[in-house]
């Protein structure tokens, strides 16, 4: 029931970030589509996409206990990931979409994992996380997301900047996963580390966020 309410909220703040992240358009076309549609829909954001498309997917092998298919979905949906900022990089089609849509993606990804590796009964019992895991996870993101359209509200700014502290998180909740659909024997290890970075994650972005609140840099 908690994970549940914590999803529902993410979610909603996640929307919130998405109708923020579209231009308006004031003068569309009808059989033409516009520059911004044209820039929306780009290769990157496509890639961005297609991982969130994937969650589902993956979502399934794992309810299905199929741990190998959830593994090669997540390797896949990691590739669209890097892939995706390379692209908008070398391309020069960074968008406000996409840039928003692909932590978006990311967190869909990393916490519907979560959530399943402690909801599943299925798994071996070494490999259920406890129920603070998710907890941890995805108040962090919900909290982040919420810092994040409250600036936004009070300064007119969309500005999303992954730190050092905040990429090294992500890394040890991928390992986290991987490890868990690996059957590692000793995934608890990792889990537990990775509650810890990701709480030293989360209060990092707070303190950036109330400067950022504050007019500093």
């Amino acid at each position: 029931m908690i994970v549940r309410w914590l999803v529902d909220r993410w979610l909603f703040v996640g929307s919130l970030l998405v109708t923020l992240s579209i231009p308006t358009i004031n003068e569309p076309t009808i059989n033409e589509p516009t520059n911004n549609q044209r820039l929306i829909m780009n290769w990157a954001n496509r890639l961005t996409i297609l991982r969130i498309i994937l969650v589902p997917v993956f979502i399934g092998a794992v309810l299905y206990n199929k741990l190998t298919i959830a593994l090669l979905i997540f390797i896949v949906a990691t590739m669209t990931d890097a892939l995706d900022g390379y692209i908008a990089r070398a391309r020069n089609e960074k968008t406000k979409f996409g840039a928003v849509m692909d932590p978006i993606a990311d967190k869909m990804l990393l916490g519907s994992a979560f959530i399943c590796f402690s909801v599943v009964k299925i798994l071996p019992s070494y490999l259920q996380m406890p129920i603070y895991v998710p907890i941890v996870i995805i108040s962090r993101d919900v909290i982040i997301l919420l810092g994040v359209v409250a600036i936004h509200l009070l300064t007119g700014k969309l500005d999303i900047r992954p730190t050092v502290v905040g990429k090294i998180t992500t890394f040890f909740q991928m390992i986290t996963i991987i490890s868990v659909l690996l059957s590692f024997i000793h995934s608890n290890w990792i889990w537990n580390i990775t509650v810890v970075v990701t709480v030293i994650s989360g209060l990092d972005y707070i303190r950036i966020g109330s400067r950022q609140i504050n007019g500093k840099k």
